[in-house]
């Protein structure tokens, strides 16, 4: 639904009201097509974010780049397709672009922190904290945290695979009251942005707004991991979260921030999540699956009751007691995402049974409220 003429819709008020933003910017706003750091385009998005930084917000950057920057001075042709090859040229590219944001943001008297993160930082809760600590402590010293995957370790099966989860995870981590996502797009269209008969898509407040939306899930410069599809998934975390989200284009950042009428805005959708909550969600790795009968699944997700084993019906995975599972309905959609308590080896005696059909220290939960978040 679209705002009135001449009026702002509660996503661009909240967007430009917001003092607390995380910014993400890809990997083709910032490298030339050859590869390399193109210095002018990130000269100015420091310029931007310097302005936005000298009028009082608090900002975190969310950078990709490290892979396109290492392209051309290892003698690269194009983007590496194996894991060894771009940890190598994140590598080199990486210190190039620590470099540029440190020297660039000097010239505004700004000083920027360097945060790599893999996903092992957010899926382990203890270091889940640990990055939560460090970026708001940043912040509190008047610093710019600079973030991007630690491309130079991260091994296939730890990646975010690309930098707008990385981006969304991050917003929650700071508390973010806004995340601007830039492209090398101005806007989501409905349908490829290269053809005459897509239309912007300016606003989205529901599931409606986004019927007959055509996304890709590769980018178009061939320099970057994400394409829009991971755009519109890192604004679906977001704003479940209660954070509202504008993408756009690198070169509408000063506008995108300021609340204009350029890009899609996203309506944030959800309360804030505690941290746990939101770990729960979005950021831990499911190390199985609970499938439940339709009583399980109206307690869990509508009463926000605990499960017992009574409501189980099937298990996946070897899962250990205190990994986190997805909880499945009878169709097999995922409903819930919860730590369990039992052992995978442990459930197959107790599923379907009542509590006090079970010996007395059995009758536990299966997954407890408090450890529990419903997912859409």
């Amino acid at each position: 639904m679209n705002s009135a003429v001449g009026e702002k819709s509660p996503a661009r008020k909240a967007i430009a009201a917001a003092q607390r933003v995380v910014v993400k910017v890809g990997s083709s706003s910032l490298t030339t097509a050859e590869g390399g750091l193109d210095h002018e385009r990130l000269d100015a998005l420091v310029g931007t974010l310097a302005t936005q930084a000298e009028a009082g917000k608090q900002l975190v950057l969310v950078s990709s780049g490290a892979i396109a920057a290492g392209i051309a001075p290892l003698g690269l042709r194009g983007r590496p397709r194996d894991l060894a090859t771009q940890q190598a040229a994140a590598s080199v590219g990486q210190q190039a672009l620590a470099h540029a944001y440190a020297t660039s943001f000097a010239r505004h008297h700004l000083t920027v922190g360097q945060v790599l993160l893999t996903t092992d930082d957010v899926v382990r809760r203890s270091h889940y904290r640990n990055a939560r600590r460090t970026l708001k402590r940043l912040l509190a010293l008047g610093a710019m945290p600079v973030v991007n995957e630690n491309d130079t370790v991260a091994t296939a099966e730890i990646r975010f695979g690309d930098n707008d989860r990385l981006a969304a995870l991050v917003a929650h981590l700071v508390s973010a009251e806004a995340m601007i996502l830039l492209s090398d797009v101005d806007a989501l269209y409905d349908g490829d942005p290269r053809n005459e008969d897509s239309s912007v898509v300016p606003e989205v407040t529901s599931a409606a707004d986004m019927a007959g939306v055509s996304v890709t899930s590769t980018g178009t410069s061939g320099l970057g991991t994400g394409g829009m599809a991971s755009k519109v998934e890192a604004a679906r975390v977001a704003r479940s979260a209660g954070i509202p989200v504008l993408l756009t284009s690198a070169e509408l950042a000063a506008r995108a921030l300021d609340g204009a009428d350029v890009g899609t805005a996203f309506e944030a959708t959800g309360a804030h999540l505690s941290a746990r909550r939101f770990w729960l969600a979005h950021a831990a790795s499911a190390r199985g699956r609970l499938h439940l009968d339709e009583g399980a699944v109206a307690a869990v997700v509508k009463r926000r009751r605990s499960l017992l084993a009574a409501g189980v019906t099937g298990l996946e995975g070897a899962f250990e007691g205190g990994d986190v599972v997805e909880l499945a309905g009878p169709s097999g959609a995922v409903v819930a995402r919860g730590v369990v308590a039992y052992d995978a080896g442990e459930l197959p005696d107790l599923i379907g049974r009542s509590s006090h059909e079970l010996p007395p220290e059995q009758r536990r939960e299966v997954v407890h409220a408090d450890d529990l978040v419903a997912v859409r």
